[in-house]
C-alpha cells in the first residue's frame, strides 16, 4: 500500500538525523541490476555488508487523491490516511 510523500519524506528524514543511509527514488530494473533513480543498490548497500540493517521500500503518493473509507474511524476522507486517526496517532505518541 502507498503511503504520502510527506509521511515518506518524514521518514526518511528522521532516519536521515540519526545518521542512517537514505535513498529514494524511482526503482527500476536494469541491465546491470535494480536501480534506484540513477544510484545502483548493489553498489549502495556494500556500504553496509557485515552491518545489522533494516531496509525500508515504500511506494509513494500514488493514489493520493482517491476518495476512501477509513478502516478504523469509519470516515471518509482523500489522500492516503485518514486525517483524523493521524492527528490522534500522533497525539497518542507524543507528536503535538
Amino acid at each position: 500500500m502507498p503511503i504520502s510523500s510527506f509521511t515518506a519524506r518524514e521518514l526518511a528524514n528522521r532516519a536521515y538525523d540519526v545518521g542512517a543511509s537514505v535513498l529514494r527514488g524511482p526503482l527500476t530494473i536494469a541491465e546491470e541490476g535494480l536501480t534506484v533513480g540513477e544510484t545502483d543498490i548493489l553498489e549502495w548497500l556494500k556500504g553496509h555488508v557485515g552491518q545489522e540493517v533494516i531496509l525500508i521500500a515504500a511506494s509513494i503518493g500514488e493514489d493520493e487523491g482517491r476518495r476512501r473509507t477509513c478502516r478504523i474511524c469509519g470516515r471518509e476522507y482523500e489522500g492516503l490516511e485518514c486525517p483524523h486517526c493521524r492527528e490522534i496517532r500522533l497525539r497518542l505518541r507524543g507528536g503535538r
